[in-house]
This record gives C-alpha cells, structure tokens and sequence, in this order.
C-alpha cells in the first residue's frame, strides 16, 4: 500500500512539471507603446493652458450656438445610446468583481432513484434494511428511493494565478473605456453642432450676398433695355443680362436647399423633428477667433477621448492576457454544503437529518491545452493590433492639431487678401456701369464685372465659415468639448 501511495505522489509530480513547464513558454507579456509625443506644437514653446481645459459655454461666445449645443447634450439620441453601453459596461464590472466571492445558493430538491440489485446503493440499501441497529424510521424505501434536501451549497474557485483578478481589472478598464466613449460623442457632438452652425450662418450670408447681386443685376437689365429702346444696345446684350439674372436666381434656390439640409442636419442632431434654429444674422458681422492656446503635445492623451479610450482599451487586453494565461496554471475550486437531507419527506427537517460537508479539488488542463494556447495566442495578437491603433489615434491627434492651427493662419491670411479683392470688384462693378453709360465700357465688362463680385463675395463668406471651422477643429482636436 505504501508502495502505491509513493507510485501516486510521483506521477503527480510528474503531472505539475509537464504543466509548468509547459506555462514557462507563455510567459506574462504587457503590450505598451514606445512612440513619444513631440515636446510643443509650433515655435515658440506654448506653455501648459490648453483650450481643452475650457467648458464649452466659456469656448464659444454665441450663445445661440451653446444652446444648440445645450439641447443636443440632452436630446442627441447617439449619446443616450453610449449612455445605456456605459450601463452595460458597468454591470459586467460588477458581474466580473462577484467572481472573487464564492457563490452561495439557497437549495430545496426532491427526486427519487431506482437502485438496481447489482449496485452498490441497491446492495447496501437492502442490507440496511435487515440490520438490528436501526430503527423503522431509519429503513431506506427501495422501489424508489426518494431524495430530499434542504439548504444551501456553495462554490469558490480560489483565485491562486490572478485569472479572476484580471477579468476583473479587464472589466473595470474597459467600463471606463465606455465612459471615455461617451465624452468622445459629446465631442464630437458639440464639433458637429458648431460645424453645422457656422456652415448655416454662411449659407445665410451666401443667400443675402445674392439677394443683393439680383437687385444689382435686376437694375442693369432695366438699363440695357432702355437703351435696346434708344438703340444704344442690342438685344444679344439684353438677352446677356437676362441670363446671368436667370443664374443668379437659381443660385438662392441653390443656397436655400443647402440651409434646409444644413437645418434638418442640426434637428437630427438636437433629437428634434422641426424646431426653429435661431441663429446670429450673418457670418460675416461675427467677430473672428480671439488667440488659441494650444498647450502641449503630452496634454492630448488626457485631454482627448479617443486617446484614452484606445489607451484602456490596451489596459483592458493586458489584463486579458494575463488571466488567458492564467488558465494553463491548475484551478482550485472549494465547493461546501449545509442542511437537511433525509429520504422521507416527514424526517427531513429533523435535528438528525442535518447535513454539511465541504470538498476541495485541483484542475489542471492536460488534453485541452491546444484550446488554451490558441484563446492566449489570440488576446496577445489582439493587444498588439490594439497597441497599433492606439499609436495611430496618436498621431492622428497630433496631425489634427497642425492641421488646424495652419488652418485659422492660413485662412485669416486669405480672408484679408479677399476683402481686398471684394472692395475692388465693388469698386469695379460701380465704375463698369459709370463708363456703360457713357459708352466707354461695353456690356460684357459689365457682367463680369458682376459675376467677379458675385463669385468674391460667396468666397469671402466661405472663408470667413473656415476660420471658425478650423477653430472648431483646434478645440475638438486638443480634446475639448466633452467638458
């Protein structure tokens, strides 16, 4: 006997060396990001105050446009959908978290079994039966005999490698993964909103631009006619007029479709079917951005959403590849009872009917380690391509930030340069009608003269849209926005 327990002890043994060695080639790894962030933006060196930092009523000084942002913030049906996966993610947190703690289960059953004569209940019942040690109460019934419990029965699987640690840290990493992705919505809710917003305050000064080249054009037409009248014009120069009147009108049909788009885009937004967009008068009357600090590089992987979302995303497969390797490693699992049990239902919450007892076992995988090694293999591969598109979002961000920075410079620059021009053409279009009049100018400078001032103006309004476009872009960027 004693020869066979040392048998059984060596074989065991021998089992925990082939399981550890085998564990030694998968050995805990951490995927993390090597790729560091220039010191500063642009020359000379910005200090640490980010825009970022600023709530989105003390960014924006249209308060029009907060309000818009305000309904959107309440009403936007894709942030109350994020709202309900942060509802998600939290519960599998505490789902995860309950792991650690043994389960314990109220338990009331009643069965019965059937013992044949060649078992070893079936035998044991039968002889039972005819022993002088018992009493009637303690005959066992045989055909069948019933089963009745009542109590509680609890498991534990001992978390001894980290397993249940790490889906837990892998859950809560993840939950606030699901919290950054709802401050990336809000984000990009609010750069959307401001989008929309300037691009329909543009629209309404493109539509006042041409409602004012239509008089302009409607009172050289009466001119030219006249004079068809006096024979001072021809009619291929009214005909001339009338088409470029007949352009310029379809224009503000144009222009109006694009402000019923540019709307409708915004009450999607707003979770609205058709409320009223109120809105300053024009574009071109707003006072342009004031100076933007944009602080320093490192600041984004706080500041923006999408950066820290990736960022614990990566955390989260970390810890999945711990607990994945966790599992070559033998789990213990201590699995406990109390109550009553008795084979009749009268006895069963008699004091001699009460029960406990408790068991603890080891499992180790031995034939399923293929499946094991492919789940490890897996969340190390899914770490890495994690890893990579963390890395991206950086240098997206990054990238973004230049963008718009040399964006609003260059932008200021050619609005400058475009008044300029618009002064001119107005300029020219006033002295084209003088020299018209007196026959110094023929018809067809008057038109393009029209046309050019026309198409300036439209451009000036388009410009003026992208300086705050990029102002927009700057602030969604360097992570502003959610606050």
């Amino acid at each position: 006997m004693l020869h066979t327990i040392k048998h059984y002890k060596f074989y065991t043994f021998i089992l925990l060396l082939v399981i550890a060695a085998g564990c030694k080639n998968y050995k805990a790894i951490t995927v993390k990001s090597d790729k560091a962030l220039p010191a500063i933006f642009e020359k000379p060196a910005a200090d640490t105050v980010t825009i970022a930092a600023l709530p989105v009523k003390n960014f924006f000084a249209d308060s029009f446009l907060t309000r818009l942002i305000d309904t959107a913030f309440q009403s936007n049906l894709d942030m109350q959908a994020t709202m309900q996966r942060v509802e998600m993610a939290a519960a599998s947190f505490r789902y995860n978290k309950s792991l650690l703690l043994p389960t314990v289960d109220l338990n009331v059953s009643a069965g019965a079994d059937r013992f044949g004569k060649y078992t070893m209940n079936g035998v044991g019942n039968f002889d039972t039966n005819f022993s002088n040690n018992i009493n009637s109460d303690q005959k066992v019934p045989t055909s069948p005999t019933p089963d009745f419990f009542a109590g509680a029965r609890s498991s534990w699987e001992v978390d001894l490698w980290g397993k249940l640690k790490n889906q837990k840290k892998a859950a809560l990493a993840r939950y606030l993964a699901t919290q950054s992705g709802y401050r990336l919505i809000a984000t990009e809710l609010t750069a959307q909103i401001a989008a929309n917003y300037y691009e329909l305050l543009a629209l309404d000064s493109e539509l006042g631009i041409i409602k004012k080249n239509i008089t302009l054009q409607e009172s050289a037409l009466e001119i030219v006619q006249i004079q068809k009248l006096g024979g001072r014009a021809t009619e291929l120069a009214v005909q001339q007029f009338v088409a470029q009147l007949a352009y310029t009108k379809g224009l503000q049909y144009e222009v109006s479709q694009q402000i019923t788009e540019t709307e409708n885009a915004i009450r999607l937004l707003t979770g609205s079917f058709n409320r009223a967009i109120p809105r300053d008068t024009s574009i071109i009357t707003l006072a342009e951005p004031r100076q933007l600090n944009t602080g320093i590089p490192t600041q984004l992987l706080l500041n923006r959403p999408d950066i820290r979302q990736a960022e614990l995303e990566l955390t989260a497969l970390n810890a999945d590849i711990r607990s994945a390797r966790a599992a070559f490693f033998p789990a213990l699992t201590i699995n406990a009872y109390g109550g009553y049990n008795a084979f009749r239902g009268a006895l069963l919450f008699n004091p001699a009917s009460a029960v406990y007892g408790i068991v603890g076992g080891l499992t180790a995988p031995v034939l399923n380690r293929r499946r094991i090694k492919a789940d490890y293999e897996y969340k190390v591969a899914e770490a890495k391509a994690a890893l990579y598109d963390y890395q991206k979002t950086i240098i997206g961000g990054y990238q973004e930030v230049m963008n718009s920075l040399r964006g609003m410079d260059n932008f200021r620059r050619y609005y400058q340069f475009k008044q300029e021009e618009v002064t001119a053409l107005n300029n020219a279009v006033s002295v084209s009608r003088d020299l018209y009049l007196v026959g110094r100018a023929t018809y067809l400078e008057v038109i393009t003269a029209q046309r050019n001032v026309l198409d300036a103006e439209l451009q000036l309004a388009v410009t003026k849209k992208n300086i705050f476009l990029n102002e927009v872009n700057l602030y969604r960027a360097l992570g502003g926005g959610w606050r």
